[in-house]
């Protein structure tokens, strides 16, 4: 605890924009240009590679035969001393590299030649209240504007072609803990954007603003008793005051929307996870509290929601919906089903009717899960009364603390921010997952603006002995681990799956690795020097298959990672995007 109030501190930033030769005119990037993403392999114009972010390229000139000669193109540095952890995904358009560093900055680099054409710096005033380190996730292409959020909780478009300041506008006010790391999503026209902040009692909202000139289109908070807004306007509530929360603590209910969204152009369905109810001590707030710890899906032209799914109904682990929600076709019992899976912070993946909501199956992914025996047929956990955290007001010790317990998984969960994968050719997704426990234990709390408002303690270990990472290769239709990689540190990057039967991902020990899609096996891995917390791409130009992923230690681990924290002790940070490529010589043996 000490530590992570340590780091709720203000960080003061400079800014610099840094000119350089500008890039050739490009077309743009259209709408139609967003929802074939994942079709189109010469360009990454959206986070998850498509709207429906499976992470799937249809490339496959690089496979496991000769993958041995995948090597460096070039390295580009992001500079300074502002290094951290760097968890962007890049995008490619017209030659273009826009990658974001730490400390909310925005980069644009030639993709063949890893030259800088423009750098913009944010200006982050002092008191921001990053959680979880000070990353950025990436941006959003849409016409000739790139868009990305800032830790002091404002969005910027700019020129793509200049890095000039189009518009910037705020989100919410920093002071009171909102901040903002995602990467946006273009929808219909609209910016779709969600908030973090989920340990200082805000309220989670998702939003939508117009893109070329931001002004805000809806907005829909997810704790029940708040008002929505359409065109300016008061438009309808969610939920009902008072139906599945106490008292006034709706008013500081958490839910926070910080990990970004998807959208299914088959259903017109945006899906949003939600994160943590606000305090982490569930004694305060009898009830489900709704919406936290849940997947929403909203009609993108108001606001509204559709369909909730709550994975964490009254949530006393800090288990946060946030996790993407993957629509794909399921194929079961000879039919063939509009769903869509997620990997739960709590341990359990879940597969959902991506129309409706309605729960088809939850499967453990993680091993010694304790603090629920299972899941009942309609979705809801079994509880396991007794790994709940004990309520504080009975304590007797001077401390006032409640009952430790040791629950399975840690708060920072089975998977928590890094994106997962989903092959149609293999028709198995890829989760990187961890494996890790926590003491926790409940304190006394209360609401103050710009305080961290959790009301609980813990400490996370490791359960294995060998190994805390792991890449899992899921079957969604039995919910059956096909194959797992075992990995001695956490895992903390994203996948990429592709067709020539690979699947990509980082770890902390600073290396890049590739794995046969079907069978788990390591086929290649190069080693850049710090820790890989990124999500890597892969597009092709002239002719060639790339693979680009940025590089840099940090997030959440080596901040709130306690004794697993050790396994990663040692390692350097960075601050750089690398591009690989497989030659035209070597694709041709």
């Amino acid at each position: 605890m000490r530590m992570r109030t340590r780091f709720l501190a203000a960080v003061g930033v400079a800014s610099l924009v840094a000119g350089g030769a500008l890039p050739a005119m490009a077309e743009g990037v259209s709408e139609q240009d967003i929802i074939n993403d994942a079709k189109t392999p010469g360009d990454v114009v959206t986070y998850g590679l498509g709207p429906q972010a499976q992470r799937f390229s249809p490339l496959k000139t690089l496979n496991r035969d000769n993958i041995k000669g995948l090597v460096p193109a070039w390295s580009f540095s992001f500079g300074g001393e502002k290094q951290r952890g760097q968890e962007s995904q890049a995008l490619v358009k017209d030659g273009i590299i826009y990658v974001t560093g730490s400390y909310s900055r925005m980069y644009a680099i030639d993709s063949r030649t890893g030259d800088k054409k423009w750098e913009y710096d944010a200006r982050l005033p002092e008191g921001i209240l990053p959680c979880c380190d000070v990353v950025n996730r990436g941006a959003a292409l849409y016409k000739d504007n790139v868009y990305f959020g800032t830790l002091d909780a404002k969005l910027v478009a700019l020129n793509t072609k200049t890095g000039k300041v189009v518009w910037r506008k705020d989100i919410d006010d920093f002071k009171a803990g909102y901040s903002y790391t995602a990467a946006p999503i273009i929808v219909k026209g609209k910016i779709i954007t969600g908030v973090s902040g989920g340990e200082f009692g805000v309220i989670g909202r998702i939003e939508a603003r117009d893109a070329e000139t931001g002004e805000v289109v809806w907005k829909r908070p997810v704790i029940e008793g708040h008002m929505g807004e359409l065109n300016g306007k008061p438009s309808t509530m969610t939920g009902k005051t008072n139906e599945t929360w106490p008292g006034d603590m709706w008013k500081f209910g958490g839910g926070a929307t910080w990990l970004g969204g998807t959208y299914d152009p088959e259903t017109n369905l945006i899906y949003f996870g939600t994160g943590n109810p606000g305090p982490w001590n569930s004694w305060l707030r009898p009830g489900d509290n709704k919406w936290t710890s849940s997947r929403l899906a909203l009609n993108p032209d108001n606001g509204e929601i559709v369909w909730g799914f709550q994975t964490t109904p009254h949530d006393g682990w800090d288990f946060d919906g946030v996790n993407e929600f993957v629509p794909f076709d399921l194929n079961k019992g000879g039919k063939t089903i509009k769903a869509g899976a997620t990997a739960d912070r709590n341990g359990f993946f879940y597969v959902l009717d991506r129309t409706n909501g309605k729960f088809i199956s939850a499967t453990p992914f993680v091993e010694k899960i304790n603090w629920a025996k299972g899941i009942d047929e309609n979705g809801r956990p079994i509880y396991n009364d007794e790994n709940r955290p004990g309520d504080p007001s009975k304590a007797t010790g001077d401390d006032k603390k409640g009952k430790s317990v040791f629950a399975v998984p840690s708060f920072l969960g089975g998977k928590n921010w890094m994106p997962i994968g989903y092959s149609p050719d293999t028709k198995l997704f890829y989760v990187p997952s961890n494996e890790w426990g926590m003491d926790i234990w409940n304190e006394p709390v209360n609401y103050k603006k710009g305080a961290a408002y959790l009301g609980a303690g813990f400490t996370i270990k490791p359960v294995f002995d060998d190994h805390i990472g792991s890449l899992k290769a899921i079957d969604p239709a039995s919910g059956k681990v096909v194959w797992e990689y075992k990995n001695k540190a956490p895992l903390w990057a994203g996948v990429l799956t592709t067709a020539g039967n690979l699947v990509f991902t980082g770890t902390p020990e600073g290396f890049l690795k590739a794995f046969d899609a079907k069978t788990g096996e390591e086929v290649w891995k190069f080693q850049v020097g710090t820790g890989v917390v990124s999500s890597p791409i892969t597009w092709e130009q002239d002719g060639e298959q790339w693979v680009g992923v940025a590089a840099g230690w940090g997030g959440a681990v080596p901040l709130w990672g306690g004794e697993v924290a050790k396994s990663t002790a040692g390692i350097n940070q960075g601050g750089s995007f690398w591009a690989f490529k497989l030659p035209k010589t070597v694709a041709s043996r």
